[in-house]
């Protein structure tokens, strides 16, 4: 079954059933959740991801509610009503069924006469804040696909949030803030949902749409915009529902964040009607509930067609070899390859990510979040990874691709797990870098990159060779720097720097007032003259 957020998504999903029809022998395992839907042709296939259909989710919650002794009725009180602090005929007694208020009416079933709700005891404590704590819980870990909506019948809060739990209420993360003023009950500029973008979606903000103003009978609900977030993906009308899944097959925050084990509901400020509380009727102020509407699904990793309420419990009735309450883990005898969950789109999209017999695989296939698809050789006996992800490669996505280095200071499944290198191209023999990120340099470069040059080089695409200076006049005897690379000698001088004459002794005559215009040595004959007269070293030709 796929996911589906409305009825007439059917019709949309019958044409994407059409046009993968043409692949009937490779859905594979995708077949035990395949359902019949309406296309041009006809009654058709649809092969879509497994998942238990979309539901009303209250029927398998369990309520609480903080303090304890919230509720009204215990004892009896009577209560004004907000738009007219004189009329005070509301009563709520505990004791008597008709007069009583308890939690479970925040469920009942809609369009009774009068409307039932659950009521707060009122706010005579004032001017200590009037908190209640409305706590959801299924002991399971469900998918919201629609909004939330809360129905009031005292007013809309002036103050609220939504929170989220995905470990059964130990730890919570804020949904949303409601409030008359952000700024000033939440530090928080007011947004809606409607200036969300698909970059922006995961943020959490605090809106004033459900709170500014007061009309008793007609401004009631608050909203967690639910599908207004999917709309971002899949269209106005959520017409484009491949879209969506491929983003929630490839983005697990974009999963998180409509996954849930509990709901928060803090009420921090109730409302009031005005600017001023009046204290000479406090009874005019509390909380009142008549409906809460959680729509959404069993999460089962899409291993599962189906979800059951047993035992108080709700349960995945798994398939592809799984088992757990989340379909979370394979089968004893089929782990050949580590679980994963299955994939939103069919094939050739997506897989099943079905769990396979031991004997199958000896590899185990775990690509840390970098991939949602596995492959099994059976000319190697082994399970790969499909389609590495973040920059990353290998049989388990676990290195990091030509050009990249691993990020140590985050863990393996981090989607900045792999570094681009960045290498110059100029300065660099390659591409690739070490496990520290520091490329391999050419002669007379250095840096991390390889973009900057030693002592006595110079940049030109790359560096070259800086042997002489101008400015500090490093070419000797009159020699003349050329581009920083090599000194124009004077006649009579040679060397890197014209540093060499080209005799090396003045007292054959080399060096002196005449050399710089000779460009020979003495003859033969007058050396062996200068050889047994002098006994000393002669000068010879420098090109000997």
């Amino acid at each position: 079954m796929h996911w589906p957020l409305l009825l007439a998504l059917e019709a949309a999903w019958a044409g994407l059933g059409q046009a993968t029809q043409h692949y009937p022998a490779m859905w594979g395992h995708y077949d035990v959740c395949k359902s019949q839907v309406y296309s041009d042709e006809g009654l058709t296939w649809d092969y879509m991801a497994c998942q238990p259909e979309a539901a009303d989710m209250t029927k398998y919650l369990r309520v609480a509610l903080e303090p304890t002794n919230i509720t009204c009725g215990d004892p009896a009180e009577t209560y004004c009503a907000l738009e007219n602090p004189y009329m005070c005929n509301n009563e709520c007694d505990a004791s008597t069924k008709e007069l009583a208020h308890p939690p479970e009416l925040m469920f009942d079933f809609e369009g009774r006469n009068p409307t039932t709700f659950w009521q707060s005891t009122s706010w005579r404590k004032y001017p200590k804040p009037l908190l209640v704590n409305i706590t959801l819980s299924w002991n399971k870990t469900i998918e919201l696909t629609d909004d939330i909506v809360i129905t009031f019948e005292s007013g809309r809060p002036e103050q609220m949030v939504l929170e989220k739990s995905l470990d059964y209420g130990r730890t919570w993360l804020p949904y949303q803030f409601y409030a008359t003023d952000c700024l000033d009950a939440f530090t928080m500029e007011p947004r809606t949902a409607q200036d969300l973008t698909q970059h922006t979606l995961l943020d959490v903000i605090c809106t004033e749409e459900y709170s500014r103003g007061y009309v008793w009978k007609y401004d009631k609900t608050v909203r967690f915009e639910i599908k207004d977030r999917l709309a971002l993906f899949a269209g106005p009308r959520l017409h484009n529902m491949a879209s969506l899944y491929g983003q929630l097959d490839t983005t697990k925050n974009l999963r998180d964040f409509f996954t849930i084990t509990d709901l928060r509901i803090k009420l921090l400020r109730p409302a009031t009607g005005a600017t001023m509380v009046d204290e000479n009727n406090l009874s005019r102020y509390f909380y009142a509930i008549s409906d809460i509407k959680v729509q959404g699904r069993c999460k089962c990793n899409l291993h599962a067609n189906s979800c059951v309420f047993d035992k108080e419990k709700l349960v995945c009735e798994c398939e592809h070899n799984t088992t757990g309450p989340d379909c979370g883990r394979c089968k004893r005898s089929y782990q050949g390859r580590v679980w994963s969950p299955g994939s939103y789109l069919p094939i050739p999209k997506g897989t099943a990510n079905i769990c396979v017999p031991n004997n199958i695989g000896p590899v185990n296939c775990e690509c840390f979040g970098h991939s949602n698809r596995c492959s099994y050789i059976e000319l190697l006996n082994t399970v790969i990874c499909v389609s590495c992800k973040h920059n990353t490669r290998g049989q388990h996505c676990q290195l990091c691709k030509l050009g990249y280095y691993r990020n140590t200071s985050v863990e393996l499944d981090d989607e900045n797990v792999c570094i681009a290198c960045n290498c110059d191209p100029f300065g660099s023999e390659s591409e690739r870098c070490n496990a520290t990120g520091f490329c391999k340099c050419k002669s007379g470069t250095t840096g991390k990159h390889c973009s900057e040059c030693l002592p006595g080089y110079l940049w030109d695409s790359g560096c070259k060779s800086q042997v002489c200076d101008d400015e500090l006049l490093r070419c000797q005897n009159g020699g003349v720097c050329l581009s920083n690379l090599r000194c124009q000698c004077t006649v009579g001088f040679s060397g890197v720097l014209c540093e060499k004459p080209h005799c090396e002794s003045e007292a054959a005559g080399c060096g002196g007032p005449d050399s710089a215009r000779n460009t020979s040595c003495p003859s033969s004959a007058h050396l062996l003259l200068l050889l047994l007269a002098l006994a000393t070293a002669s000068c010879w030709p420098a090109a000997l």
